[in-house]
């Protein structure tokens, strides 16, 4: 997977548009769609701009998500966690989609 592709996917995965996205990096939407493609290279002060925005910069640019400190998750989560990074990637979608309607049909009880 490219850092274009990876790009996206962050930016789908946080529900921003490519407008959006391209503004907080201080670029057009053209400019998003063309990083998006492959036919141009986010630079540092780009990434450090989206950051913020929840993007995970090292997960873009190295396809490695970086890791998160034991005492920023429970047990539980740390655990679900683990089990999610040995899930295919192309399954994710179906165990996210899964937990997201556990988490409504509680919320709605």
């Amino acid at each position: 997977m490219s850092i274009g592709e990876r790009l996206k996917e962050e930016r789908s995965r946080l529900g921003l548009s490519q407008t959006d996205l391209g503004a907080a990096g201080g670029v057009g939407k053209t400019t998003q769609i063309n990083y998006e493609k492959g036919a141009g290279s986010p630079d540092a002060k780009y990434l450090a701009a989206v950051e913020p925005l929840g993007i995970d910069v090292l997960y873009v640019v190295t396809g490695e998500h970086k890791a998160l400190p034991n005492t920023c998750l429970s047990r539980e989560a740390s655990r679900f966690f683990e089990v999610y990074q040995q899930v295919a990637e192309s399954d994710r979608e179906v165990l996210f989609r899964t937990a997201l309607a556990f988490a409504k049909s509680r919320s709605a009880s």
